[in-house]
């Protein structure tokens, strides 16, 4: 099972991030924090990186359900968004695969929404 969902589009990084941001918002998802991986890693370690941005995403009514069926789930949350720009100048957008990670909690109480975030986030992928 693949751990993530991706899509490659036709836009330049910073349209790919505005329009991820837009249609997350559109699924029920707010973009709680935002890591640039590339400002990071010149700041912390002086490398030149491409960009890369993760979008930690969350989907407010499935992660209150979430962290009423399992205490330690904040662990794995938000659900991680990637968009990223290839050597080849073309743009990926990512999504994390919920159910591949509950895969590593024995939870049955886990198992539906890890499952309806799973269609909401791959929904998001599929329309960009």
């Amino acid at each position: 099972m693949s751990y993530h969902f991706s899509k490659t589009l036709d836009l330049g990084f910073d349209e790919a991030i505005e329009k991820t941001t837009a249609i997350l918002k559109e699924e029920g998802f707010g973009v709680l924090t935002e890591i640039d991986i590339k400002e990071t890693l010149k700041k912390k370690l002086d490398v030149d990186f491409r960009k890369y941005r993760i979008l930690g995403a969350c989907n407010p009514p499935n992660a209150y359900k979430a962290l009423q069926a399992e205490g330690h789930i904040g662990l794995m949350l938000p659900c991680n968004v990637i968009v990223q720009e290839h050597e080849d100048g073309k743009v990926e957008v990512s999504a994390v695969d919920p159910v591949a990670s509950m895969q590593a909690i024995d939870n049955e109480g886990l198992g539906q929404v890890a499952q309806d975030v799973r269609n909401m986030l791959k929904n998001v992928i599929d329309r960009l």
